[in-house]
C-alpha cells in the first residue's frame, strides 16, 4: 500500500514542478530554437566562429538547470528567465546581429543588467550560507549587502580585464571605442615635464602607417580606444550592484517578505527525506538565521 502512495506522490511533485516551470521552460525552448535556426545559417554562410558562439550559448543556456540540481536549489522563475534573455542578448544580439553596434546603448544596458545580477547571486550564496545549520556562519543584513555589492563590483572588474586581454593579445576590440572631442596629456608637454597640456575641438584623426600611407578617418574627433568605454561600464555595473544591494538588504530586514527581491533570490529546496515536522522545524531555524541577532533587552 506504501510503495503507489510513493509513486502517487511522486508524480504530483513532478507535475507541480513541470506547472512552475512552464514559463521558464516555453522561453527556454524558443531561445533555444532560436539559436540552432541562427547557427545553422551560420553553418551555410561558412562563419565558424559565429557557429562558436551559438554552440556557447547552448551550453550557458544549461547552466541554471546544472546548479539547480548540483546545488539542491530553487532559481526563481524571474531570474531564471532573465538570465536565459541576457545570455542571448550578449551572444547572438549584441555580437551575432552587432546590436553592440547597431544600439548605442545595447553593451550600457548589458552591463547595468550585469551588475544587478551578479549582486544578486552574490547575495544568494551568502544567504543560502547564512540559512544552512551545518555551516556557522552568520552576517547582518548589512553586511550581506555590502558583501554582494562587492562581488559584483568583483566579477565586473573581472570582465573588464577579460576585455582588455582580448583587446590586446588577439585585437578583438571587446572594449569598443569612443569618439571625443577634447584631450588633456602631460605627453605633449613640450617642455618634457608634467604640464598638461589641453587639445580641444578635434575634428579628425590621420593615421600614418610604417610606409608613409596618411588616412584621414573622418570620425568627427579623437579616438579612444576603451577607456571611457571601460569607464562607463563599470559605472553602469555600479548602478546595478548597488540597486539590489539596497533591496536585498531591506529584503533581509523584512525577514524575508518582500515579494520584489524573492524573484531573483534562490533558495534551498528542502529536503524530502525529512519528516514534515523535521522540516518544519528546519525552516523555521533557517529563516531565523538569516536574521541578525535579537536584542538582548527582551524578555528571556
Amino acid at each position: 500500500m506504501k510503495k503507489p502512495r510513493k509513486k502517487i506522490s511522486l508524480h504530483a511533485e513532478i507535475n507541480t514542478a513541470v506547472q512552475n516551470k512552464r514559463l521558464v521552460m516555453t522561453v527556454y525552448f524558443l531561445l533555444r530554437l532560436s539559436v540552432i535556426l541562427v547557427m545553422i545559417a551560420q553553418v551555410f554562410n561558412r562563419n565558424f566562429e559565429n557557429v562558436f558562439l551559438c554552440v556557447l550559448t547552448l551550453i550557458l543556456f544549461t547552466v541554471p538547470t546544472i546548479l539547480e540540481r548540483r546545488l539542491k536549489i530553487d532559481i526563481p522563475n524571474t531570474l531564471e528567465i532573465i538570465i536565459l534573455l541576457f545570455i542571448y542578448a550578449a551572444e547572438i544580439l549584441g555580437e551575432i546581429q552587432a546590436f553592440y553596434v547597431y544600439i548605442p546603448n545595447w553593451d550600457t544596458m548589458l552591463h547595468t543588467m550585469n551588475g544587478f545580477l551578479c549582486a544578486a547571486i552574490g547575495f544568494s550564496l551568502l544567504d543560502i550560507l547564512n540559512r544552512n545549520e551545518k555551516v556557522k556562519f552568520s552576517l547582518s543584513p548589512l553586511y550581506l549587502a555590502i558583501v554582494a555589492f562587492c562581488f559584483s563590483m568583483t566579477v565586473g572588474v573581472l570582465w573588464e580585464f577579460f576585455e582588455a586581454g582580448m583587446d590586446y593579445f588577439f585585437l578583438l576590440d571587446m572594449q569598443k571605442d569612443t569618439v571625443i572631442n577634447s584631450i588633456g596629456s602631460v605627453m605633449l608637454d613640450p617642455t618634457g615635464g608634467n604640464k598638461v597640456v589641453l587639445v580641444q575641438d578635434i575634428v579628425d584623426v590621420i593615421v600614418v602607417q610604417a610606409d608613409g600611407t596618411r588616412t584621414a578617418l573622418g570620425l568627427g574627433g579623437y579616438l579612444d580606444t576603451g577607456l571611457w568605454d571601460t569607464m562607463e561600464d563599470l559605472g553602469v555595473n555600479f548602478i546595478g550592484a548597488l540597486a539590489f544591494s539596497v533591496i536585498g538588504y531591506f529584503y533581509v530586514r523584512s525577514r524575508g517578505k518582500g515579494r520584489f527581491a524573492s524573484r531573483f533570490i534562490p533558495v534551498i529546496v528542502p529536503d524530502k527525506t525529512q519528516p514534515a515536522a523535521q522540516a518544519q522545524t528546519g525552516q523555521a531555524a533557517d529563516a531565523a538565521a538569516a536574521l541578525p541577532p535579537e536584542s538582548p533587552q527582551g524578555p528571556v
